[in-house]
């Protein structure tokens, strides 16, 4: 059984949504997840197979500056080897935030683990399906 953490920030409950679905997926994979909401908690990295961080994008399409960019920030320097997934919500844009994030852990060193999954506004039915899949792909 593996071990995955689920840590995000959430503004309008949209990446909280994701995240929950995420775990959903991983508990269906016969694993076990950690949910962690970074305004609640600041979690240890350590000990985990797979680390999946959510963030909503956020102004000129950067991570949530409260919890997220701050969270990040603190563990980029000890990311290598590590095995990370990443997901968000967004409102306008591309999605460049999620890109911008995917460079900065490709350059920490770590492992991107599946494709990131970004979904616009709240997660639809099947929305909150693709989020349960990514959670089932990134324990694999």
């Amino acid at each position: 059984m593996k071990k995955i953490l689920i840590a995000y920030a959430s503004t309008t409950g949209n990446t909280e949504l994701m995240a929950q679905s995420i775990k959903k997926g991983v508990e269906e994979a016969g694993n076990q997840a950690d949910l962690v909401n970074l305004s609640e908690n600041t979690p240890s990295i350590e000990g985990y197979d797979v680390i999946a961080l959510g963030s909503p994008a956020m102004g000129c399409e950067v991570l949530e500056e409260s919890y997220m960019e701050p969270f990040f920030s603190s563990i980029e320097g000890s990311i290598s080897g590590k095995n990370i997934a990443l997901f968000g919500s967004y409102d306008w844009g591309e999605g460049e935030w999620l890109t911008s994030w995917e460079d900065r852990v490709k350059a920490g060193g770590a492992n991107l683990v599946a494709d990131s999954l970004k979904i616009n506004l709240t997660p639809d039915a099947a929305g909150e399906g693709e989020c349960a899949e990514f959670g089932k792909k990134i324990s694999a």
